[in-house]
């Protein structure tokens, strides 16, 4: 019987062709440590970007550097393609550490303070609240909150203002796995809100999960970029099976369409260079006279790239 396996959505966010961010020829060194070395970059609106690379990498150290934090020793950065002149840094929101408040008081009087820091006069701190699931506890002293609610009351104080760019480092380090899983759905109801994020992190499954483009980087240098799951490669990967696979296998490599066939165990892996859908494959295989009894679009593991780029 034919079964037809669906895998996780692919990404459809809409791309506004306007660079919020672009880095050319970033150097950082301590002593003889090259923290950032030669890094390029380029983010587009709506993206949400993933820097991803082991800790020492240089992900912390290039966001502060694009934040204004920490000096460069040469290259050069670009915000928003330089249309918003020397007041960039007012659309930008970031949480770069551990969150700090003060613990006797409530949600909406440490946002309070966050707001007179950044002169924001009428913030809506309802709107923010319920974004990261936090209203129903709006009152209660912060001392009385989660991990993964204090890292969340940290990301909508980040979004206080409403900044066209959020970035975080590490958003997820030091949760318990429910509190991961509250961070990465509050981190994606954002990006549903059409915000551009970067978001740097050591962990492949969390970057998997949340971004739609990624730049691996190792001791300070990009290894590789693009959308998650298409760094090495662009090609559409299907998996096909039928009772026999050496008679499948037959008709796909004769077929102009595939450029590539890999048999993994009992199935074969078809890789194509354009978009096809799952109805030609299945009357392609159908016409050659053999009944397919299995086929799954597969996304391609970002674990398997990283290992591939990395090695």
């Amino acid at each position: 019987m034919f079964s037809f396996t669906a895998v996780s959505k692919l990404n459809t966010q809409l791309y506004f062709g306007m660079t919020v961010l672009s880095i050319e020829h970033l150097h950082k060194q301590y002593g003889k440590i090259k923290a950032v070395d030669d890094l390029h970059l380029q983010v587009e609106k709506g993206m949400v970007f993933g820097l991803l690379g082991p800790n020492g990498s240089g992900k912390t150290t290039t966001l502060g550097i694009i934040l204004g934090i920490i000096q460069a020793n040469s290259g050069t950065y670009t915000w928003f393609e330089g249309q918003k002149g020397s007041r960039h840094r007012l659309h930008i929101g970031a949480l770069l550490e551990t969150p700090n408040f003060y613990p006797y008081l409530n949600a909406v009087e440490n946002l309070g303070i966050v707001a007179h820091i950044k002169r924001v006069k009428q913030p809506n701190f309802d709107s923010i609240l319920k974004l990261v699931n936090l209203y129903e506890r709006r009152f209660s002293k912060f001392r009385t909150y989660s991990l993964g609610m204090k890292q969340r009351l940290a990301i909508a104080a980040a979004m206080v203002g409403d900044p066209e760019v959020l970035i975080f480092d590490e958003p997820t380090n030091g949760l318990d796995p429910q509190g991961i899983a509250e961070v990465r759905h509050t981190i994606k109801q954002i990006a549903d809100t059409g915000k551009t994020i970067i978001m740097a992190s050591h962990i492949l499954d969390e970057v998997e999960k949340i971004c739609s483009h990624v730049a691996i980087i190792k001791s300070g240098r990009m290894l590789a970029s693009g959308t998650v799951g298409a760094i090495i490669s662009d090609d559409i990967l299907i998996e096909v099976a039928a009772k026999d696979l050496t008679a499948l296998e037959n008709i796909f490599r004769h077929w102009s369409l595939v450029s590539r066939v890999v048999q993994q165990d009992d199935r074969l892996q078809l890789f194509f260079a354009a978009p096809i859908s799952p109805d030609e494959i299945n009357r392609y295989a159908f016409e050659q006279g053999l009944v397919l009894t299995y086929l799954e679009l597969v996304r391609k593991s970002l674990e398997s790239e990283f290992l591939e780029i990395t090695a």
